[in-house]
């Protein structure tokens, strides 16, 4: 058939509706004419009709024809410029002319010229950014200078078009005009980036990204509970289930498989949009959405599972193919959303409208509450640990902790219903979320807000009896060894703890706050014998030595600190007359000589780690004993400087208890590098060199031998008086019948 009757047949083709079969045939014609037709008027009306045509769009195939437009004129793009390469290259040998002949701009300028006033814009923007993919794309440079620059205007400004409402026409879709800015956004120029209405463009992709064309709200997940089922006591979500089908399909659906251009297309917007109000907006989308994905999985079942008992209650098929597949969908969607996020924290610490006092703790909650939201994907398997992540997090947590009110607010609204130990796996995730964001907020609390909001809530998960995670299958809890968010939770709690006792209320700096002061004497003490007695089962060598340097320092801080001169010894039954540093210090050594020898486990996340800083790296081999010394070393630098040149004897009267060799040099090691590291200020460590060289330092670190004492000679004898002799002893007098030496 020729061209000219392939056109009329599809130009006729068009204007009814037609099963999927014959739509098939007809998107490939019509990608074939574009191809060879030869006159650019016929070019310009194929491209006016298609879009139009009711075959097309009357079939309500939705996102799939969008995409269909966009690839049918980018394939048609690549091979009119490729024709046009060959036909140069065949022109000196009088060869076929291959195609129909256009050249690049004028094949480009004619179907310009078909989107019409007839047409959408929107539909217009899938024409022009197909061109555009079709001819830059890949390192191509098949356009010239201006007219690449006519086709990048012609998508800025059918793309403006197509945002901004118009009372006469209906609102334009956001699917499509999100799907093909998508595609052509990276190619334009910045010039083009800047010329794209970024206020309208805003609340257009955050509804492209979440709505029906996107993550549909996050109902694929709600469906998965009810494909659930139990076979032998595991859990089994099947391949051939509905829930999961659909999960693959929405995977292959277009704005999903470009979920992270199109993160990166809202986050450009949310960047340069004008009207600061639509960033607040696309705020609170993210929340309500990240909330609804939160719930849906809270109903699910599968949601019972701790991540150390998959292996045990998953089936096979289920841990290997479906549940993956899950989770790597949900860590892509967690990724596209912190992405936004990362645009709008950047953007308020430059934008006066969203930095200010009453803006900027607003902007901070809402990112926080979407984080928190997502922290049941964020958690697992260190998903969190990326630097975009880490700069929206801890940026707005540095935002939040300005703000007293509003900080205890936000920890208000997400914190646990009672202080107690979470026994669902999804409340503990969320309540290490909450003690680790707990952490960085006491500086600017009260002190009643301390207490009530960090001290009461972390205090449970310093309990000794902390249970493990439950089993599905019984409402008894059995597995006895603590669970990785078991141990992340211990340690979170010891660091809110330690947060607070470092970052008292300053409400008077001439004196101690009496409420704080009360809390104090009630923790300090307790969270000492709880530290001592979390280690070695429940803490690691290196959180119980962070932990008790930070805890001796801060009690022997110099005034004003709240705790100078203060001695709950009495009160926690440690007798009378010390410092706090100090019992604690005598606390630790105590028990150095009844501690166990054997080495301790490594816990995985420490093992194979590299360079490390001091004293660290020795616990990769150590025992209970050498740890308590290690402990007690670490702590030199932060004793009160009036018993630092005493405990530096006892430190080292300690060092040479640790039993084995390898263990005892590592500790003395550590006992060397702490004292010639720059760990000590200037008035500790001359007392240290002084102790070190002259004073018996040296031999008690080394050789376990006290100081050196210098004996004096013994003074000469007495001259002999005069007419005696100085004679040998035992030699016998002259005179007396010995003879005389």
């Amino acid at each position: 058939m020729s061209i000219d009757r392939l056109l009329t047949t599809v130009l006729q083709l068009y204007q009814d509706v037609h099963d999927d079969a014959r739509t098939e045939q007809l998107f490939g014609s019509t990608a074939a004419l574009l191809t060879n037709l030869s006159n650019p008027l016929n070019v310009s009306l194929l491209t006016s009709q298609l879009l139009i045509a009711p075959a097309i769009w009357g079939r309500r195939d939705g996102m799939r024809t969008c995409y269909r437009i966009i690839s049918i004129f980018n394939t048609a793009a690549i091979h009119v410029r490729r024709n046009e390469i060959e036909n140069v290259k065949n022109k000196a040998s009088s060869h076929q002319r291959i195609g129909g002949g256009l050249g690049s701009d004028a094949w480009a300028t004619a179907v310009l010229k078909g989107a019409d006033d007839y047409s959408g814009r929107w539909q217009h923007l899938l024409v022009f950014s197909g061109v555009l993919m079709g001819m830059e794309a890949g390192h191509r440079r098949s356009l010239s200078t201006s007219m690449r620059k006519t086709v990048e205007r012609a998508v800025v400004t059918a793309a403006n078009l197509a945002l901004q409402s118009r009372d006469l026409a209906p609102p334009a879709p956001a699917g499509p005009v999100a799907l093909a800015l998508n595609y052509a956004f990276p190619l334009l120029s910045k010039s083009s980036h800047a010329g794209l209405d970024c206020d309208a463009l805003v609340p257009v992709a955050i509804r492209a990204m979440l709505g029906g064309d996107g993550l549909q709200d996050g109902l694929f997940l709600a469906t998965i509970d009810q494909d659930v089922r139990q076979s032998e006591h595991k859990f089994m979500w099947a391949e051939n289930a509905p829930s999961y089908l659909h999960l693959r399909q929405l995977e292959q659906r277009p704005l999903m498989y470009g979920l992270g251009p199109l993160s990166r297309l809202l986050a450009h917007a949310v960047q340069n949009a004008r009207d600061f109000r639509a960033v607040l907006q696309l705020q609170d989308d993210l929340v309500a959405f990240t909330a609804r994905l939160l719930q849906h999985w809270r109903a699910n079942k599968l949601s019972e599972l701790d991540s150390s008992e998959e292996d045990l209650f998953l089936t096979p098929d289920t841990l290997t193919t479906t549940w993956p597949a899950l989770w790597n969908f949900l860590k892509k969607v967690m990724y596209a959303v912190v992405a936004v996020l990362h645009a709008v924290v950047a953007r308020s610490l430059l934008d006066r409208q969203l930095r200010n006092h009453t803006t900027a703790s607003v902007v901070a909650t809402k990112t926080l509450h979407t984080l928190r939201n997502l922290y049941f994907i964020s958690s697992r398997n260190g998903n969190d640990a990326f630097q975009v992540y880490a700069f929206t997090y801890l940026t707005s947590l540095d935002t939040l902790s300005r703000y007293g009110p509003a900080s205890a607010a936000f920890l208000h609204s997400i914190k646990p219903p009672c202080p107690s130990v979470s026994i669902h796996p999804l409340d503990r995730t969320l309540d290490l979320f909450y003690l680790n964001t707990a952490e960085h907020l006491p500086l600017n609390l009260s002190a009643a807000d301390c207490d009530a909001l960090i001290i009461q809530h972390a205090t449970p998960y310093l309990s000794p009896d902390l249970p493990s995670s439950p089993s599905p299958s019984s409402s008894t809890l059995s597995i006895p060894s603590p669970s990785p968010i078991v141990r992340h939770l211990l340690e979170a709690a010891h660091s809110a703890i330690l947060s607070v006792l470092s970052c008292p209320p300053q409400h008077n700096t001439n004196h101690r706050h009496p409420s704080f002061t009360t809390t104090a004497s009630d923790i300090v003490p307790f969270y000492a014998d709880t530290l001592l007695a979390s280690f070695p089962a429940r803490i690691s060598p290196r959180q119980f030595r962070l932990a008790f340097k930070t805890i001796v320092k801060i009690v022997s801080q110099p005034p004003p600190s709240p705790y100078y001169g203060y001695e709950p010894a009495a009160a926690a039954g440690y007798g009378f007359g010390f410092e706090l540093g100090e019992v604690l210090m005598e606390m630790v050594r105590g028990r150095v000589p009844l501690a166990g020898t054997d080495l301790l486990p490594q816990p995985l996340e420490e093992v194979g780690s590299g360079g490390t800083r001091g004293g660290e790296q020795q616990e990769l081999v150590c025992s209970e004993q050498s740890v308590l010394v290690l402990a007690l070393i670490d702590a030199l630098p932060v004793v009160e400087a009036g018993v630092f040149e005493e405990w530096l004897g006892l430190v080292a009267e300690a060092v040479n208890l640790v039993r084995g060799e390898r263990l005892r040099d590592g500790v003395r090691r550590r006992f060397w590098e702490v004292l010639v590291s720059g760990e000590m200020d200037v008035e500790r460590a001359a007392v240290a060199v002084a102790w070190w060289g002259t004073k018996g330092g040296r031999e008690m670190v080394l050789f376990g031998r006290g100081p050196v004492v210098t004996i004096p000679p013994p003074p000469p004898p007495p001259p002999p008086a005069q007419g005696e002799e100085y004679m040998m002893s035992g030699a016998l007098v002259q005179g007396r019948g010995e003879s005389k030496l």
